[in-house]
């Protein structure tokens, strides 16, 4: 772990192979963005959707530090973290486009892809609103003694929200088994998070009001997040309480698919584009010895594996509107609810 008077953590150790097949993942997710970007242009998506581009190394370095049964908690942007967890692309694509097949069965749309039996127990659209659901998914954890872990995911214009506050100090006062990560991307929506915030470290910096070590690691270098959470998570599983972990990133998109963001300066965008998650990997690759043709595979097989998902959710079917009440209420209520 680092304090936020240091450079931000890099990546210590990881084997060629390791880092190929993170590698392979965070390409799976960019590929499946850009598809979800092309389809939702082509009028196939409805509603809107909040590309997580750029941001890939959080999710997959984080999911590589998870037990499969640990949870996790996403934002409205949260493709990534979905994936990540195991979600196929084209469950994923099929749910945005509203088909039968969709990861929700059509009900959760671009907004809140769930994977509960991978422990993904949602994304959610209302700002901070899962991070007190985080601390509740540990407190079950800690009084059944089950050994998981939650992870709650969040922007950076979340840490000025009252639910954040809130959730760290029960987390801290209780030692609950949870980690919070920022995905700090700079803006809050289309507002630099600087020009509102007291604190250059938007989550880092408040840490130490809760009692809690200040975590800034490098959002985009995967192997720094994947070392940076399992020190965490071994933290959190072994009793020692909740962390607060900063991943620097961003987004190379705007907020949203309206959203040309027009607002941010061109040196400052260039500057993290040759940052790229997905650049970062195949240059360490390259300083690991691994030839460049190996992560042309590894592209042409994520190519392959997202155009049969695009083609797989084009041709799913509509969902069965007798199915619109079904899956709503887990203890099957819905009739005295409605």
């Amino acid at each position: 772990m680092t304090s936020t008077e240091q450079e931000p953590a890099a990546g210590a150790g990881a084997t060629a192979e390791e880092l190929l097949a993170l590698y392979e993942r965070m390409a799976v997710i960019r590929r499946t963005e850009r598809a979800a970007q092309d389809l939702f242009l082509a009028g196939l998506v409805k509603g809107t959707t909040h590309l997580a581009a750029g941001q890939e190394a959080v999710a997959v370095g984080t999911a590589a530090a998870l037990r499969d049964d640990d949870y996790v908690f996403a934002t409205y942007r949260g493709h990534h973290h979905v994936i990540a967890r195991g979600a196929s692309p084209a469950s994923c694509l099929a749910e945005l486009m509203s088909r039968a097949t969709g990861l929700c069965g059509a009900k959760g749309g671009s907004m809140h892809l769930t994977k509960a039996d991978a422990g993904m127990l949602g994304s959610y659209a209302i700002v901070g609103a899962h991070l007190p659901m985080a601390a509740g998914a540990a407190w079950s954890a800690m009084l059944r003694g089950s050994g998981q872990v939650a992870v709650a995911f969040f922007g950076d214009g979340a840490t000025n929200i009252g639910a954040f506050h809130e959730a760290l100090n029960l987390a801290a006062v209780w030692r609950l088994p949870v980690v919070f990560v920022c995905e700090n991307n700079l803006y809050m929506e289309y507002t630099p998070i600087s020009a509102v915030t007291a604190v250059s470290r938007p989550a880092a910096d408040r840490a130490a009001s809760y009692g809690l070590p200040p975590v800034v690691v490098d959002g985009n270098d995967v192997v720094a997040v994947r070392d940076t959470m399992r020190d965490a998570v071994d933290r959190a599983r072994r009793g020692d309480g909740p962390s607060l972990v900063e991943a620097l990133t961003y987004r190379h998109f705007g907020h949203s698919r309206t959203d040309p963001a027009t607002y941010r300066p061109p040196d400052e965008v260039q500057a993290w584009l040759a940052r790229d998650p997905l650049v970062v990997a195949r240059e360490r690759l390259a300083g690991l010895g691994a030839p460049a043709a190996v992560t042309a595979d590894a592209d042409a097989r994520v190519e392959r594996l997202v155009a049969d998902a695009v083609a797989e959710a084009k041709a799913a079917p509509p969902p069965d509107p007798a199915a619109a009440l079904t899956d709503v209420w887990a203890d099957g209520s819905a009739t005295w609810r409605t």
